[in-house]
């Protein structure tokens, strides 16, 4: 009796062993709605959206009501072509704030939730290539992908359906129609082929090819195991005027996975607790997570200071270690990329050697530079290095994948820097304008943010905006000018740039450029860059600094200046003598430039032509003033402003 029991107690366990792995077997079936029966009739890549419900949310506003939406976008490959980095572009029109997209991306990096009110673009992920239906017989899991989107949008309420204007495939080489509806929930398109399209490059069969960009990042992995991977991140600048000062890396980590250490760089935050707290410390229950740098979903990474290049625990990275310093490629190509190694570990069920995945939404930013908006890393033919052996080989990649970041200038973003105009024909000095690099929101203030810049007597650029106000006064009064009341705002931007045209003759001319920085940060191997739509061309030589003239888009108008080998280096603002009483004294540097007229037929220096029409410090462009100095025909002010040039000189001499 014991041993049937004992038979029938194992029966039992078996058979209850069987149905939970039958019942997991069914939780893991994906499961692909039917496509609808419209795509039957597209032969190309059929894209639909489908409103599936929404409720009203609170608060109660009459004027702006928020309302749930949930909707899925459908993304068919029906074409006889594998679909590498499906894009679909979305045009949301009802002010939609976006949850959670399932099985996408945003393409632009943004991590969600997201305002995507203006439209967005959304890319795959994980599945991020879309096979056809010969080489998958029909096998609508490797052809299709169905993203589910929840979120809120505005003022669309019952009966009504909150729809986009319109959606579309965002690949190249592709046309599509405007959307046509299905029913009232419903909108569809089928994307073809476009036969007039011509890529100027061979794609690789198995790899989309690499793309251009103001700056790139490649995330090769180099070595792999069933638990963990070492990856490299390459950041490469290749605009000739983009840079980057002490950058920020940041990126989404969409599988659990957690950095376990790093060479050539180091979390901006050292964190292991949500990896303790989280499911990676029940998974590694025997891993000393004191070591692990970082458990966040979303790490942020900057670079090590020199000191660390010849560490044996943190560098021996080439290329790494600048203090987070990316130069132009025109200025050094050396310094035009930055290179740190991670260790990253995974979650199940990703613990095989294969099963790599690399992080999404990716951003990169620095101090006093450019905006870059970065695309979804997409998998490319493997990277290639050099053999640390010595050898004349070269080691490849296990996998590669490319994410291309270009210059944006965000909406309602201010500039950095700004530009002051003077001339040896007018002692007035045209300065930067009224809050060229924003304002404070504060009503309390005591000037005015509308008011046009008063013109200023030269001196008073050497000094801070606030100790301005005394000489700006006298000036008016001497020139018999109006000055508001109250009196224009400050600039409030940490650099400007005061170009002065020196001399005009039959034969040539010349300028004077003075940089001044009014921050406390200093500016190690800085550069700054104008573009001249005529005078350019005649650009002959800079004193002080170094000079280039630099061709962009096919353009030959633009000059490329940076500091004397030694010499590259703009100090911070500092205080004066006697600090109770003098101003603060900004760090500067100056230079004159020397132009021919020679071969340029009707350059007209002092009505625009000597003036740049673009101004770039450090990859930022620079507020310019609105007009310019006008030529009173008289040349009394050129006494006045070249002796205030003797003045900044001797300055720089004795500091």
């Amino acid at each position: 009796m014991a041993s049937n029991a004992n038979h029938n107690h194992h029966f039992v366990f078996k058979l209850s062993l069987l149905l939970s792995l039958f019942n997991f077997s069914l939780s893991q079936t994906v499961v692909v709605g039917a496509p609808s029966p419209s795509s039957d009739s597209c032969n190309g890549i059929f894209l639909s959206y489908a409103y599936s419900s929404g409720t009203k949310l609170k608060p109660d506003d009459p004027t702006h009501q928020p309302y749930r939406f949930e909707s899925v976008l459908t993304v068919l490959n029906n074409g006889d072509e594998e679909l590498k980095s499906w894009r679909v572009f979305v045009g949301f029109q009802n002010d939609e704030f976006l949850v959670s997209a399932a099985d996408a991306v945003l393409a632009d990096g943004t991590s969600l939730p997201a305002n995507v009110g203006n439209g967005t673009v959304f890319a795959g992920f994980p599945m991020s290539d879309l096979k056809t239906a010969i080489e998958t017989a029909g096998d609508l899991t490797q052809m299709q992908v169905q993203v589910k989107l929840l979120g809120t949008q505005f003022g669309v309420a019952a009966p009504g359906v909150p729809l986009p204007e319109n959606i579309q495939l965002a690949n190249d080489g592709f046309i599509c129609p405007k959307a046509s509806m299905q029913g009232r929930n419903e909108m569809q398109v089928c994307c073809t082929e476009d036969p007039k399209f011509k890529s100027n490059v061979t794609v690789d069969e198995e790899f989309l090819p690499r793309q251009s960009g103001d700056l790139t990042i490649m995330y090769d992995v180099t070595r792999t195991y069933d638990s963990n991977y070492w990856s490299q991140v390459t950041i490469s600048n290749h605009n000739p005027l983009g840079r980057l000062d002490n950058w920020k890396l940041s990126f989404d980590w969409m599988r659990d996975e957690f950095i376990f250490s790093m060479k050539g760089a180091y979390p901006y935050v050292v964190d292991s607790s949500g990896c303790l707290f989280g499911p990676q410390g029940q998974y590694y229950r025997e891993l000393d997570f004191g070591n692990v740098l970082n458990c966040e979903r979303r790490p942020t990474i900057i670079d090590l200071p020199p000191t660390k290049a010849n560490d044996t625990s943190l560098g021996l990275i080439p290329k790494c270690c600048r203090n987070g310093t990316i130069l132009p490629p025109s200025m050094d190509p050396s310094k035009s990329s930055s290179v740190f190694q991670m260790q990253v570990f995974k979650m199940p069920p990703d613990l095989n050697r294969s099963e790599l995945s690399p992080p999404q939404n990716w951003k990169i930013n620095g101090t006093l530079n450019p905006d870059y908006k970065c695309g979804p890393p997409v998998r490319v033919s493997p990277s290639q290095f050099p053999d640390p052996s010595g050898l004349p080989s070269n080691k490849t990649a296990v996998a590669s994948w490319q994410v291309v970041c270009n210059i944006t200038q965000p909406k309602g973003a201010s500039p950095k820097c700004c530009v002051s105009f003077s001339s040896y024909y007018n002692d007035s000095v045209v300065p930067c304008r009224t809050c060229a690099c924003g304002c404070p929101s504060n009503t309390a203030r005591t000037c005015s943010a509308n008011a046009q810049a008063v013109l200023l007597p030269p001196e008073a650029l050497l000094v801070p905006f606030e100790n301005r106000t005394t000489m700006a006064r006298a000036w008016a009064d001497l020139k018999h000018l109006t000055v508001p009341n109250p009196m224009p705002c400050s600039d409030n931007c940490g650099v400007s740039i005061n170009w002065h045209v020196l001399t005009d003759y039959s034969r040539g001319w010349s300028a004077r450029i003075t940089i001044f920085n009014w921050d406390e940060t200093a500016f190690p191997d800085w550069f700054a860059a104008v573009q001249m739509d005529k005078a350019a061309l005649g650009f002959e030589k800079m004193y002080s600094f170094n000079g280039t003239a630099l061709e962009l888009n096919g353009v030959n108008n633009t000059i490329l200046m940076q500091g004397l080998p030694g010499l590259n280096y703009i100090v911070g603002e500092t205080d004066g003598a006697d600090p109770e009483k003098d101003p603060r004294v900004p760090g500067k540097q100056q230079t004159v430039v020397s132009f021919t007229k020679k071969n340029i037929r009707g350059i007209n220096v002092a009505f625009g032509d000597g003036f740049p029409s673009k101004v770039f410090f450090n990859g930022e462009e620079c507020a310019l003033p609105l007009v310019l100095p006008t030529n009173d025909s008289n040349r009394k002010g050129s006494t006045t402003i070249l002796s205030i040039l003797v003045a900044v000189v001797f300055i720089m001499v004795h500091q």
